[in-house]
């Protein structure tokens, strides 16, 4: 049995932060990517020191570089099943049907954001259309923002928004998702609340210059943050037995460890700060405490 130390599935900053050290503490380690990274769509990455603005696909470049240097096996394949036997082995089944074998597994596949339905989303998705302000706020600094919060409350998102800009704009398409002191308060700092449905948003180039309603109103807007919920993107670590808070994100502690001992999760899927450098921290602290487990194991064994 070819047997691996650590089976990582998900191939982005956490998934590789962690493939880089546990390849430089030597150990034998397989990562799955599948390119569905959260962020694919995104013009740049933000808040990460010497990497402002990269593009996704130029950083996972780099990053595939440094992996493949400590002898990390690069897989861009879909795990589709993974297991746990008694023995403590984990067995891992792609979607083509070849299974790989290892002692401990990390999960780092993040999550998937709920698109709205919107008419004409896709064309200004990750490049005026949004849902994080602090991944994307500064490049759209005094334009008129709106927030397009439908099937949750985007209440504080509203409210963080004016950090950015003065001109921000509450969109509920047809939907009621703020209580009334909630809409209160928004209406006394100048935020107004359309709960019209809306038809289309509209623009040229990637760039939204309005949201055209279904009265036939026409709302100015250069940048749309919207919040409409996530899920998990993979459901290898429900079927391992993780624990999911309300949330839907995994249980873990500070170390990534879950209730299930030799499964770790680090980054979007076991955090709400979906940041890629903290993404990139928690893979890293989880590839330390797994070769620490490792460490501990080999001197009980001698």
């Amino acid at each position: 049995m070819n047997l691996y130390d650590v089976i990582i599935i998900g191939g982005g900053p956490a998934g590789l932060n962690a493939a880089v050290v546990l390849g430089r503490c030597r150990r034998k380690v397989l990562l799955f990517d599948t390119g569905k990274q959260r962020n694919r769509h995104s013009h740049g990455i933000h808040n990460y020191l010497t990497r402002d603005n990269i593009l996704p696909r130029d950083f996972l470049h780099l990053s595939h570089r440094e992996v493949r240097k400590y002898g990390v096996r690069l897989l861009h394949v879909e795990v589709s099943a993974a297991k746990k036997n008694e023995k403590g082995i984990f067995s891992v089944t792609d979607r083509k049907g070849v299974l790989y074998n290892s002692k401990k597994i990390l999960i780092a596949t993040g999550l998937t954001d709920t698109l709205p339905p919107l008419n004409g989303f896709e064309k200004f998705f990750g490049k005026s259309v949004f849902h994080c302000p602090y991944c994307d706020g500064w490049e759209v600094k005094d334009k008129q923002l709106g927030v397009y919060a439908r099937n949750k409350n985007g209440f504080e998102l509203a409210l963080s928004l004016i950090t950015w800009s003065r001109s921000v704009t509450y969109f509920s398409d047809g939907k009621k998702t703020l209580k009334p002191e909630e809409a209160r308060i928004l209406k006394q700092i100048g935020i107004p609340v359309i709960t019209s449905e809306i038809q289309k948003l509209q623009g040229v180039g990637g760039k939204l210059k309005n949201v055209v309603l279904k009265n036939q109103d026409i709302c100015p807007c250069e940048a749309l943050f919207f919040v409409n919920g996530y899920s998990q993107q993979s459901h290898i670590v429900e079927s391992l037995g993780c624990i999911l808070d309300k949330k839907k994100v995994v249980v873990t502690n500070r170390f990534g460890q879950t209730n299930i001992a030799g499964v770790f999760v680090a980054g979007d899927a076991s955090r709400d700060m979906h940041f890629v450098v903290v993404a990139g921290a928690e893979g890293a602290k989880a590839g330390v405490t797994i070769n620490k487990e490792f460490q501990k194991e080999e001197r009980n064994k001698s």
